[in-house]
């Protein structure tokens, strides 16, 4: 395959607001020896641009500057080393950054064949998310069949895939959401119970709907005063996994829980993690969670989707917090 040597890709010029996003014209990356280069069709749009974009996400020394960590395309040239994917492989991949561009290079073990029945668009929509919630929840948390679930921000991208993830493991699933219609939009996805938490006390509903024994699980992307609250819901032997502090990163918590209920707070980020750590990730979906969708258990939910030189549109709908399930940018 002909692989020109530009494109365009969004450039964020300065910390800032949506504003600072930027199209240009740059040199196509070349794949290293065990990476593979994309010709991207779509990139999702996540919480971590954004915090990248205000310059509160600092970008690892070897990872690519440009935002966006998710991407689907088709497989165009691959390094000296790289053997698995083949030029016109249809793929989708988490990306070290760069996303946001016409081409984007990525290591070879963290793409995933996309989905039969999927369009690119949807397949885009796939692998920070999914990367995120099976990594925390299954992996960190050890979630097992049956067990309660709680996610905050259950109509966010994260939250859409955790509700969905969940449900198809088997267990029952409590969400808390800003509004009524999101609470509605998690019950359409499979959540148990939906709980406004403006307008209720979710602590409260949640220890009366498990009639006082607490949930299993926490999926956390709030933090600050949450975190105290989260260790009262937990049952015994519970686990709760913080992903991000929308909250505020700060919290004042009462230790005796913990050791009363043998409790385990963990959480991580995702892109620090190593090359090896998210290749075990990508051949865990693969093996479970790709069936599930090819079966029609799972189905990435997109809101919105935007033209790549609309990069800034997307991330005011995202800065809006309107949006329920995920933003994707249409690149070609």
């Amino acid at each position: 395959m002909t692989v020109p040597s530009q494109m365009q890709a969004i450039s964020i010029t300065q910390p800032g607001g949506p504003e600072v996003l930027t199209a240009v014209q740059c040199e196509v990356p070349r794949p290293r020896d065990n990476e593979v280069l994309i010709q991207v069709a779509a990139a999702g749009v996540n919480r971590p641009d954004v915090l990248q974009r205000m310059g509160r996400y600092p970008v690892p020394a070897d990872a690519e500057p440009g935002p966006g960590l998710e991407v689907a395309g088709t497989v165009v040239a691959r390094g000296s080393t790289a053997n698995r994917w083949s030029p016109g492989d249809a793929v989708c991949a988490l990306t070290h950054g760069g996303g946001y561009a016409e081409y984007c290079r990525v290591h070879q073990d963290h793409c995933l064949p996309v989905p039969g029945g999927l369009s690119m668009t949807q397949a885009a929509a796939l692998p920070e998310t999914l990367f995120t919630v099976w990594y925390n929840v299954f992996t960190r948390c050890r979630m097992r069949s049956g067990e309660w679930f709680l996610v905050h921000g259950g109509s966010s991208g994260i939250g859409s895939t955790a509700i969905q993830l969940a449900k198809a493991f088997g267990s029952p699933v409590i969400t808390t959401a800003g509004t009524d219609e999101k609470c509605r939009y998690c019950l359409e996805l499979g959540s148990d119970h939906a709980l406004n938490y403006r307008t209720e006390d979710w602590e409260a509903a949640v220890m009366q709907i498990t009639r006082d024994r607490g949930v299993d699980v926490i999926l956390d992307m709030v933090g600050g005063d949450y975190l105290a609250k989260n260790l009262a819901v937990l049952a015994r032997d519970g686990r709760c996994s913080l992903i991000a502090s929308l909250g505020g990163p700060r919290a004042e918590i009462n230790i005796m829980p913990i050791m009363l209920k043998r409790l385990t707070i963990t959480g991580s980020t995702l892109r620090p993690q190593t090359v090896k750590e998210k290749a075990q990730i990508a051949t865990d979906l693969e093996q479970t969670v790709w069936p599930w969708i090819e079966d029609g258990i799972f189905s990435p939910s997109i809101f919105a989707e935007f033209p790549l030189d609309q990069a800034a549109a997307a991330h005011r709908l995202m800065d809006s917090g309107t949006h329920m399930g995920k933003i994707v940018l249409e690149v070609s």
